[in-house]
């Protein structure tokens, strides 16, 4: 099962994925597409002024292609990913914990202390490709806080569900939750 949407001008066929027996999600992943990858960039920076944040921040996985593309078309030299866990280049890493409805059970988000420095002080855009629960939002917040910095904005290529009547987001397009037949649910 899939789902058709426009999302940046491209139509795509977003698969149907079971998350619970009565939660099914439309899979948007943008890995390997360049072509959706530099149309959502390009969309995601008219959502804010470009003078309105310092930096733009991200979690891995799955919106490093685009805050990449972002940063490329922006002419940004620097931007920031948290990670899913410790590394060794990490000096003194900053952790929070996140709960996104993509991953099974509570993860942690690590930011080293040398990005954290640079952060400090400094207005920080939040960028992701999909917000849901919001988990991996307040996560990333949580982050720039602890790094002494202010988030200046949070966009996302689509709004899932009941995210898309939040007046906190900026997004491209709203993607709904679906029953398990491939329906959306109201």
């Amino acid at each position: 099962m899939t789902y058709t949407m426009e999302i940046a001008g491209l139509k795509r066929d977003l698969p149907i994925c079971k998350v619970t027996d009565d939660l099914y999600i439309g899979a948007f992943i943008c890995f390997g597409d360049q072509e959706i990858t530099v149309a959502c960039a390009r969309e995601m920076l008219k959502l804010v002024p470009a003078d309105s944040y310092d930096y733009i921040f991200t979690a891995e996985a799955k919106s490093i292609p685009l805050i990449h593309e972002m940063a490329r078309q922006s002419g940004a030299t620097k931007y920031f990913i948290a990670r899913k866990g410790p590394k060794v280049y990490m000096p003194d890493p900053l952790s929070v914990e996140d709960e996104s409805i993509t991953t099974v059970g509570t993860q942690k988000l690590f930011l080293g202390r040398d990005d954290a420095d640079l952060i400090c002080g400094k207005r920080i855009l939040i960028m992701d490709d999909v917000i849901s629960t919001g988990g991996s939002l307040l996560a990333m917040e949580a982050l720039v806080k602890a790094a002494g910095g202010t988030v200046a904005g949070k966009i996302a290529v689509l709004a899932e569900g009941a995210a898309k009547d939040r007046d906190d987001i900026k997004f491209l397009a709203p993607l709904p939750l679906f029953n398990a037949d491939g329906t959306p649910k109201a």
